[in-house]
């Protein structure tokens, strides 16, 4: 009986509070006072040209002739070439504004040798451009600039 009463009142408490058990809360990738920032000066030409094919970026979620609401799967898939793996270690994820914004630490646990793997990326509204680098195992660079929009 006693174990009833303190399980009903814990999930009155949950309830009221909004709390619900085994719930993940979102992650937030960028926060508004970065997506304010002032865009970039000039992107320029990534510098993405070599004689041997790096690995490649792929951008699968959120679709990038889509909007999304917030927090949606944010997925990325790379693909290296030439009996190579990708480098998880080498991913680096920058957030184009001015000043650029490093991602790779709020991403490090998402990343792997097949891509990027983040189930419910905050993200404030507005449209956002990232560029993900990365390394394959024989030294072959990838660079790719991801763009997608977040609906309000």
């Amino acid at each position: 009986m006693r174990n009833f009463l303190f399980a009903a009142i814990l999930a009155a408490v949950a309830f009221v509070f909004g709390v619900v058990p085994g719930a993940i809360a979102a992650e937030v990738l960028i926060t508004k006072a970065e997506a304010d920032r002032p865009a970039p000066p000039d992107l320029g030409a990534l510098g993405t040209r070599g004689l041997t094919r790096g690995p490649r970026i792929e951008q699968v979620s959120p679709d990038p002739g889509k909007g999304a609401k917030s927090p949606f799967p944010l997925e990325i898939k790379f693909t290296a070439h030439n009996d190579t793996t990708v480098d998880p270690g080498s991913v680096k994820v920058t957030y184009l504004k001015s000043p650029s914004v490093d991602l790779t630490p709020r991403l490090k646990t998402h990343i792997t040798a097949a891509g990027i793997d983040l189930g419910d990326a905050e993200v404030p509204p507005g449209t956002h451009m990232i560029r993900i680098d990365v390394r394959d195992s024989q030294g072959r660079n990838g660079t790719s600039i991801i763009k997608f929009s977040v609906l309000p």
